[in-house]
């Protein structure tokens, strides 16, 4: 966490959207949901992101985020 954000860096490079496909693969395998249910849905090209997941709630990402910070 990082000032209230999640913040996730990927090996892939910003070239030909490779970083956002490997961001949306990385989060849905998080979350337990399939990739297609993860989109950004503002920041596409900028290094700061705002992502919809389909099929999570708020508590469930919470959760995830509380048992990952142990």
């Amino acid at each position: 966490m990082h000032g209230g954000a999640l913040k996730v860096r990927v090996a892939a490079p910003p070239v030909d959207a490779a970083a956002n496909r490997a961001l949306i693969e990385f989060l849905a395998e998080c979350l337990g949901v399939a990739r297609r249910s993860v989109r950004i849905v503002a920041g596409e090209t900028s290094r700061t992101k705002l992502l919809e997941v389909d099929g999570i709630t708020p508590d469930r990402i919470t959760s995830l985020r509380e048992r990952a910070l142990r």
